[in-house]
């Protein structure tokens, strides 16, 4: 799939007004943001792209006390999963999981060594959602024992991965909308070698099945964890059902949370980082 990268230029350039321009196009399709001083550097399939309702969006910033400009330029499939995985550090979540890429060497060993092929879906461990979902699960691995686990929007596996190494019930089930991120996320289960513990679909909220799972991680965007927040209900048993969501701004929380009280749901904890949730 060949990509379209949106590189915007922020003058006077700050770290706040990157995250406020990413909110705004956010809604737009984008799937990945990078920030290189002075730009913020937005991603989307091609076919998804539309620059003018970009331009429109980023229109909305006129007057402000910075200005915008923006580049368009095609990424195509073979050179992007070069420049994805030229940017991909290993990281360490809790000082028990690191997560690495295939071709990362001569790392210290961690209590869970997760080996993965980034390419292009979600979830590579770096982003601030991803490791404090890990973290939450480092921390509840006791109680995550046993329990009927579902990774929603897995991207490349990696919650599905370390609920199935934490002990988690087996299978674990993953689901993706993007047929990539499915594949993805397949091969890299092979490669931890928990094949046999992860099923992974291709899909949307919509395959849930009523009562199934105890508990549901969903690192996703706001708009779709408002949208299917009642699947997500739906699908969780009838008692001390859990849902782990993340992947939106703290400012995105009342509305979240307002949704989730009329769904039944109250919130147990909450952490953030760099204003993600």
């Amino acid at each position: 799939m060949d990509y379209i990268a949106v590189h915007i230029k922020i003058e006077p350039f700050s770290e706040e007004r990157a995250e406020i321009v990413e909110a705004e196009i956010a809604d737009l399709g984008f799937d990945s943001f990078t920030v290189e001083e002075p730009f913020l550097n937005a991603y989307i399939p091609k076919e998804q792209f539309s620059e003018p309702m970009l331009k429109t969006m980023l229109s909305a910033f006129d007057g402000a006390d910075f200005r915008l400009s923006h580049t368009v330029e095609l990424v195509r499939e073979q050179n992007w999963n070069a420049v994805w995985e030229s940017d991909f550090e290993p990281v360490v979540v809790g000082g028990e999981v690191t997560v690495k890429a295939v071709y990362h060497k001569d790392l210290p060993k961690t209590r869970y060594n997760i080996v993965i092929d980034p390419q292009m879906s979600f979830g590579s461990g770096h982003h601030q959602t991803t490791s404090m979902i890990v973290e939450q699960l480092l921390e509840d691995r006791k109680i995550l024992k046993g329990k009927a686990v579902l990774d929603m929007g897995t991207g490349t596996g990696i919650l599905a991965i370390v609920a199935a190494k934490l002990g988690a019930a087996i299978p674990v089930h993953a689901v993706d909308i993007d047929p990539r991120c499915v594949r993805s996320a397949r091969a890299n289960a092979r490669r931890n070698r928990v094949p046999h513990k992860i099923i992974t679909v291709l899909g949307d909220a919509s395959v849930l099945i009523r009562g199934q799972y105890d508990w549901i991680m969903a690192n996703i965007n706001r708009n779709i964890l408002l949208a299917d927040m009642a699947s997500y209900v739906r699908a969780l048993k009838p008692q001390g059902g859990r849902i782990l969501l993340s992947g939106f701004y703290n400012e995105d929380i009342p509305m979240l949370l307002e949704k989730a009280a009329s769904q039944g749901l109250r919130e147990v904890s909450r952490r953030s980082r760099d204003d993600r949730g």
